[in-house]
């Protein structure tokens, strides 16, 4: 245990996003995505009995302490949700959670976040360096995080 550390972030996360480099991704994935099969080239872990906004929090929290996992400046959208399906009829009100997390802890706040098409998400995740398995019961609940210079 260290102090200071949010206590959710385990000794295997604290070495990933430190051996992260500048634009490598981190996707957290809610309880329904295909983690094994589409992180099958990354670093998977486990957070199973958490929730994709606890995990969001302690790793841009701990940014904020140890300067560890800053989000990507040199693009527009560091941070990307999987878009809503055409036809699904899904709320997100767990965005406005990740919303207001992104905005104690990057300047751009809201404007730092876009959305990716369902696919192209895969997709992208199959490029990860990591992704975190969590419990996220909400539908639509996947962030991915592009971290940028420490």
């Amino acid at each position: 245990m260290l102090k200071g550390i949010p206590e959710i972030l385990s000794p295997e996360l604290l070495k990933v996003l430190c051996e992260m480099g500048h634009s490598d991704r981190l996707v957290i994935a809610d309880g329904n995505f295909p983690v094994e099969s589409m992180g099958k080239n990354a670093i998977t872990i486990r957070c199973d009995g958490h929730g994709v906004p606890e995990i969001l929090e302690a790793i841009l929290k701990l940014d904020a302490i140890l300067r560890v996992f800053p989000l990507d400046t040199y693009i527009e959208k560091p941070v990307n949700l999987m878009e809503v399906m055409p036809g699904d009829d899904v709320q997100t009100p767990i965005w406005d959670v990740y919303k207001k997390t992104v905005e104690k802890y990057d300047e751009r706040g809201k404007n730092a976040i876009g959305e990716i098409e369902r696919f192209k998400f895969y997709e992208e995740t199959k490029t990860a360096y990591a992704v975190i398995a969590t419990s996220e019961k909400a539908l639509y609940a996947n962030i991915m995080l592009q971290k940028g210079v420490v």
